[in-house]
């Protein structure tokens, strides 16, 4: 499936389906990404609740990892966490550099 662009999307950015937010991978919105921190993470699960984009992925009852393709960097799961387990990085730290290491 071709993912929509600006061009795209009706008037607004009005939705006119329902149920396919999945579909609108809003990530690339992002200027700083969550980094979680496994060794200070007690799993308390706030940052799940809070997190407005749904990108808390959980398995088990435990924090599993972001869905970076849908998370816009907020960072309110950051905010939330009782014991600093997540922090927010420039999200250029990530860019995957193309060949010849442009």
């Amino acid at each position: 499936m071709k993912e929509k662009g600006w061009k795209d999307i009706p008037w607004g950015g009005l939705i006119l389906e329902e149920g396919n937010a999945e579909e609108y991978k809003t990530g690339s919105w992002r200027t700083h990404r969550p980094v979680w921190d496994e060794k200070k993470c007690t799993h308390c699960l706030l940052c799940w609740v809070y997190c407005p984009d749904s990108s808390i992925i959980v398995k088990e009852e435990k924090f599993k990892q972001f869905d970076y393709d849908h998370c816009k960097g907020c960072g309110i799961c950051s905010t939330q966490c009782p014991t600093k387990a997540i922090h927010m990085e420039e999200e250029g730290k990530f860019v995957i550099k193309t060949e010849g290491g442009k």
